[in-house]
């Protein structure tokens, strides 16, 4: 749903990057849960200065000082999928729901499940468990790389690179570390 980030000023407010379709609507989920654990209820939401829309300023039950606002820097934030509800149309979903399902080929071939959707900035990417294991692979998530969404079937069916499960070879050596 959503990651701290530092704290803001001294009186317990902390940055919050939001997932969510609408930033500030993460406070309507009621109680979320940190990655740790803990039960965290957003208080106060307000977009923070920038051209971010992404990026809030929030308060914590709880969080009074610095100190606690300090504390929950770079805390993961979730929610468990039955109440994030239904999807309003066919064409939309939940990254969560895709976690878990078979990733074929354009032929039907079986190559693994999706283990993860991250994005680390530069667009959503599909985390693949090979079904011969090994490491896990990234593909980007795009109509390119995947063509079809079959949700209800429980597949991902996605045209992958020929070397899409090869080892990474050696580093350049004029390539830094």
């Amino acid at each position: 749903m959503g990651e701290f980030g530092r704290a803001h000023g001294l009186n317990g407010e902390i940055r919050l990057k939001s997932y969510t379709g609408d930033p500030q609507a993460i406070a309507s989920y009621g109680p979320l849960l940190g990655a740790d654990g803990r039960r965290i209820e957003l208080t106060d939401v307000r977009q923070a200065g920038g051209a971010a829309p992404d990026l809030l300023v929030v308060r914590v039950k709880g969080v009074t000082d610095r100190t606690g606002a300090e504390s929950l820097n770079r805390l993961a934030l979730y929610l468990p999928r039955e109440r994030l509800g239904t999807v309003a149309d066919a064409d939309e979903f939940f990254t969560a729901d895709l976690v878990g399902l078979d990733v074929v080929d354009t032929a039907g071939t079986r190559l693994g499940t999706v283990a993860d959707v991250p994005n680390y900035g530069g667009g959503d990417l599909l985390e693949i468990k090979p079904a011969l294991g090994g490491a896990t692979a990234l593909l980007p998530f795009t109509k390119a790389f995947v063509p079809e969404l079959d949700i209800a079937g429980g597949r991902v069916v996605i045209d992958p690179p020929d070397d899409l499960f090869a080892p990474a070879g050696p580093r350049p050596p004029e390539e830094p570390v």
